[in-house]
């Protein structure tokens, strides 16, 4: 079995008596994009912290590629990226000189250091931009060389931040391919925070819900909506409130919802569609269209918060 790239027990943070990370196992295996889905206020940046080694866990303890954050902190910020709050660009260097001088740094050889400069801004589409000065650059295009600059080393392990925030729609999802493709070539664990459930559902292997400290539930993102229950989704004449009283009182539904000439039904898990489709049928509905579905990542996500607060 493949060694997790991170592992917890327990991993516990208090700030003066409120704990932003409660009792935190988790574990991401090696070479997946992992998603840390959460509200603002969640944990999500705190966690990426308290496994960085920036600051020490309250109680419980994590390992990163294999180093323990307490005592082995700095071997593990040698060998990861990140991206946090601050991107780290200088603004009055051009893009091609930024990550010239974060090469540097990482000690990469004269040679090396071209030929990856120049594969990493080809890769995000920002080599014909390679040497106007960031400032100038769309903000898009800034979250790019910041990734860029996270990823430059080759790290085998990378956290991003909410590396999306604040793009518009075309500019987060150009941004949302290049992180897939980039994962999927050269082989990285990327473990992204978010609240976009959009963004997870997309790019995500593997993903993390947590709320208020709390780790709610951990699958993929098939595995979560499965969580949400199967539905159908009916299109027709006579869809009416006569049919939705009788479909409601069978023990197939669970909840229903009518709209003009549509119903939605939540089923059981593995109910039947067939008998409630001949029950309409013999109600005298015309039925047009039926669509099996399931809940989106979005109402899992939601349910699962509600039900952490009750």
């Amino acid at each position: 079995m493949t060694e997790a790239a991170i592992k917890t027990t327990d991993l516990t943070k208090e700030f003066r008596g409120l704990r932003a990370v409660d009792g935190l196992d988790l574990e991401v295996p090696r070479g997946i994009v992992f998603g840390f889905l959460g509200p603002n206020g969640a944990g999500k940046t705190t966690t990426i912290r308290l496994l960085l080694g920036l600051i020490a866990p309250t109680a419980g303890r994590a390992e990163v590629l294999g180093f323990d954050t307490r005592t082995e902190a700095c071997e593990i910020r040698a060998r990861v990226g990140a991206l946090l709050e601050h991107d780290g660009l200088y603004e009055r260097l051009s893009a091609e000189d930024n990550l010239e001088f974060y090469a540097r740094i990482w000690r990469l050889p004269p040679q090396a250091r071209r030929d990856r400069i120049k594969e990493i801004l080809t890769h995000f589409g920002l080599w014909e931009r390679r040497r106007e000065r960031t400032g100038a650059l769309s903000r898009g295009m800034k979250r790019k060389l910041a990734v860029a600059r996270a990823v430059l080393h080759r790290p085998p392990l990378v956290f991003l931040d909410e590396p999306t925030s604040g793009l518009d729609p075309v500019a987060a999802a150009s941004l949302r391919e290049d992180l897939r493709s980039l994962a999927e070539r050269e082989g990285a664990t990327v473990f992204l925070t978010t609240h976009n459930l959009d963004e997870a559902e997309k790019i995500c292997a593997l993903v993390g819900v947590i709320h208020k400290g709390r780790l709610l539930a951990v699958g993929s993102p098939e595995e979560l909506k499965a969580r949400g229950g199967e539905r159908l989704e009916i299109a027709g004449r006579g869809l009416d409130e006569r049919v939705a009283a009788l479909l409601s009182a069978r023990n197939e539904v669970l909840a229903i919802t009518r709209e003009e000439g549509r119903l939605t039904l939540d089923l059981r898990p593995g109910a039947d569609q067939a008998p409630l489709v001949r029950a309409m049928v013999e109600a005298g509905v015309e039925v047009e269209e039926v669509r099996k579905t399931r809940a989106s990542l979005e109402e899992v996500f939601l349910a699962l918060v509600e039900e952490e607060r009750r």
